[in-house]
C-alpha cells in the first residue's frame, strides 16, 4: 500500500480515537489497532503521540476550511453566499463528527500548540466571513438604501463575523445529530440566517440599536 494511503488510514484511526477517548486516554496501541497496523509502523510514519495529534488537527482544520470555501456560491447575492458557506460548514461537521470533536473540544482542552492550530483555523474562517459581510454592505450601498448608507465599518464587520462564527460553532453539535432529532445542514444554516441576516439587513439600512432609546423611565 502506498505510504500516503497508509498514513491517511492512520490519521483516520487517530482522529476517531482522540475524539472518542480524549488525548490523554488514547494510546498508540489503540490507534494502531484501529488502523490495522503495528505500533512501530505508527511511530515510523508519525513519530510521536504529540506529532500524531498535531497532524490530525491540521488535517481536520484544513478539510473544514476547504469545505466552507468550496460550498460558497461566489456568483450569488450576498445572503446566498453567506448561507451556502454556513451550509458547507454544517454539512462538513455533520459528516465528520469525530473531526469536529477533535477541533472544537479535544484540541482546546489539551491546550498549548494544539489549541493554537485551532485558533489559526478559526481566524481564517472569521476573515472569510468578514470579507463576505463587507462585500454585502458594499452591494447594499450600490443598490441604494432608503434610510441609511448601508455601510458597516471594518471593526463592525469583524465583530459581527466573530459573533456569527461563534454561533455556528454552538449550533454544530445540534446540527450534527440528525438521528437524535437534530436538523439537516440546510435547516441549521437557515436557522442561523433567520437569526443573523434580518439583523444585518436592518444594520445595512442604517437602523441601529441604541441603549438610550430603551432606557427605563
Amino acid at each position: 500500500m502506498p505510504r500516503a494511503v497508509r498514513e491517511q488510514q492512520m490519521l483516520d484511526a487517530a482522529v476517531r480515537t482522540f475524539a472518542r477517548r480524549g488525548y490523554r486516554n488514547a494510546s498508540m496501541d489503540d490507534i494502531a489497532e484501529q488502523a490495522g497496523v503495528s505500533k512501530p509502523l505508527v511511530y515510523l510514519y508519525l513519530h510521536s503521540k504529540d506529532e500524531l495529534f498535531a497532524a490530525c488537527i491540521r488535517r481536520e482544520a484544513a478539510s473544514l476550511v476547504a469545505a466552507i470555501r468550496a460550498a460558497v456560491e461566489h456568483d450569488a447575492p450576498a445572503d446566498r453566499r453567506l448561507w451556502s458557506g454556513l451550509h458547507g460548514f454544517f454539512a462538513h461537521t455533520a459528516e465528520h463528527p469525530d473531526g469536529w470533536v477533535l477541533l472544537h473540544v479535544q484540541a482546546r482542552t489539551h491546550g498549548g500548540p494544539f489549541a493554537l492550530e485551532v485558533v489559526a483555523m478559526r481566524a481564517e474562517i472569521v476573515e472569510f466571513v468578514t470579507q463576505a459581510l463587507t462585500a454585502a454592505a458594499r452591494e447594499n450601498a450600490r443598490c441604494g438604501s432608503a434610510r441609511g448608507t448601508g455601510r458597516i465599518t471594518g471593526g463592525e464587520a469583524s465583530g459581527l463575523a466573530y459573533a456569527l462564527v461563534g454561533a455556528a460553532e454552538s449550533l454544530a453539535e445540534w446540527a450534527g445529530d440528525p438521528a437524535g432529532g437534530g436538523p439537516s445542514a440546510e435547516e441549521a444554516a437557515a436557522t442561523l440566517m433567520n437569526f443573523a441576516w434580518t439583523g444585518l439587513g436592518s444594520l445595512m439600512r442604517g437602523e441601529r440599536w441604541s441603549s438610550g432609546e430603551h432606557t427605563p423611565a
